[in-house]
């Protein structure tokens, strides 16, 4: 029997390496789609009587599998200018194929140093994510994140992009109004209260805030989608994408969730 060249060995040795990462994400997104959440308000009498804000996630730090907690960014939760007071605050929460329930929630509390926000909705626990301690992320791991670019211009069906960990730099999140530049904020950055960030090379949008950066394989959450470089305006970030997003490490989420852990 003539044996196989070496070269045509080590191909499909390579072959055989790479089909199972693929496969691993695709039935990790099958598995944690029902997690993922739309965060919006919503008023029957208004039109369009529901405006998206961000995405979010169901979320739990330990093995329950379910939860009625969602984490999102804090700054998701913000009112426009031009947005109706008397609107609600609202997710959507993926039940079938193009098919989404809607849930009240309530804001159980806001990291604003990290710009985080956690919700709480009614009714029964749904399927979740699990948050992972983010410490042991390393420069160069592959990743995924998955939302609502665009602001669900794209549909209101979740997108999934890989990332690579191109980065974990210091970085302080910009208060989002100079109001809010108060003196308890000033003193935090002065005393070095800047904290590691996860630079991703994968391109985020509008829309995608809030979302969950998460293990291909276990689907674990590890940060939370933040801080989009835009060139210009929402448009133009179609055309001319930065290619540069960035993540909250999924440690800040925990400590949200230890926080409320009986909810």
């Amino acid at each position: 029997m003539t044996p196989w060249p070496k070269t045509y060995t080590f191909a499909v040795l390579l072959v055989l390496l790479a089909g199972p990462a693929a496969a691993d994400l695709s039935s990790t997104i099958k598995r944690v789609k029902p997690a993922i959440a739309i965060v919006g308000t919503y008023k029957a009498t208004s039109s369009p009587r529901f405006n998206l804000r961000g995405t979010g996630f169901v979320a739990t730090s330990g093995d329950q599998g379910k939860s009625n907690l969602v984490v999102t960014n804090a700054h998701v939760l913000q009112q426009p200018a031009d947005a109706d007071p008397e609107a609600g605050l609202i997710i959507q929460l993926r039940v079938g194929k193009d098919q989404f329930q809607v849930r009240q929630v309530t804001v159980l509390d806001v990291d604003a140093e990290h710009d985080l926000a956690l919700l709480h909705f009614d009714g029964p626990a749904a399927v979740a994510f699990k948050v992972r301690d983010s410490d042991a992320v390393q420069e160069g791991q592959d990743l995924a994140f998955m939302g609502f670019p665009i602001g669900g211009a794209l549909g209101f069906s979740p997108v999934t992009h890989r990332a690579t960990v191109s980065s974990i730099t210091a970085a302080a999140l910009p208060t989002p109004t100079a109001r809010q530049l108060n003196e308890k904020t000033i003193r935090s950055l002065r005393s070095g209260g800047n904290f590691d960030i996860f630079q991703l090379d994968g391109t985020a949008y509008p829309g995608n805030s809030g979302g969950p950066l998460f293990d291909p394989e276990t689907g674990d959450v590890l940060g939370v989608v933040n801080m989009v470089f835009v060139k210009g305006t929402r448009e133009s970030a179609l055309t001319h994408p930065s290619g540069i997003s960035y993540a909250i490490p999924s440690k800040f989420v925990l400590e949200l969730l230890q926080r409320h852990k009986d909810k």
